[in-house]
């Protein structure tokens, strides 16, 4: 881990257990989603009003849905990294989880067996406790080749269907690849793009929280 990476992980584990310390606020407003995921969940590069998980709180209340999102994203995790935390999130005691994390672990050409496991334990473990889960897929560009780029993307949807959980397949679907909506980088979804996969995250969150 990078001094930057352990400085934004400590910064992240700090906002988190200062919410967790505040007053509960009323019933109405105190139910919790949790966003667990790297830096595209984070929001790397915007304000953290801009990330997706603030522009989906704030769609869904439009909606009428009082929810709070906590924002548990963490840059440079993996799924190894994620599953560590998922007792930490649960101090949150979410209803539901959106699992958006795997990006880096195609980033940095890890095994996919793995991945999937790290995925399966944490999708059980949040289920053991209650939570609904919405899982969103990643995908790598095609210079990871042929074979690596299928069954990474492939591994997602073999988790969502094993557990039964809801399924997004690409977390950036309709951003990824569009300079406009992208930063320098050409990774990092900029204020714009955050604000469209929260558009696109929304549905599959109030379907659920319907049920």
């Amino acid at each position: 881990m990078r001094p930057s990476r352990r400085r934004r992980a400590l910064a992240a584990a700090c906002a988190l257990a200062a919410w967790l310390t505040l007053p509960a606020p009323p019933a109405a407003a105190a139910r919790v989603i949790v966003a667990l995921g790297d830096s595209l969940t984070a929001g790397l590069g915007v304000a953290p009003d801009e990330a997706w998980p603030a522009r989906l709180e704030a769609a869904l209340r439009r909606d009428g849905f009082a929810y709070r999102v906590v924002n548990a994203g963490v840059s440079g995790d993996t799924t190894a990294g994620a599953l560590r935390r998922v007792d930490w999130v649960l101090r949150a005691e979410p209803e539901l989880a959106v699992v958006a994390v795997g990006a880096n672990d195609g980033l940095r050409g890890l095994g996919v067996d793995a991945m999937r496991a790290n995925l399966t334990a944490i999708v059980d473990r949040l289920k053991a406790r209650g939570v609904r889960v919405l899982l969103a897929g990643m995908r790598m560009p095609p210079n990871y080749g042929q074979t690596y780029t299928r069954d990474f993307a492939a591994a997602f949807a073999d988790v969502a269907r094993a557990a039964s959980v809801a399924f997004v397949p690409f977390l950036l679907d309709g951003v990824a690849a569009v300079p406009a909506l992208n930063q320098a980088d050409g990774i990092h979804p900029n204020a714009e793009g955050h604000r469209i996969i929260a558009e696109r995250i929304r549905p599959h969150v109030e379907r659920l929280l319907r049920r």
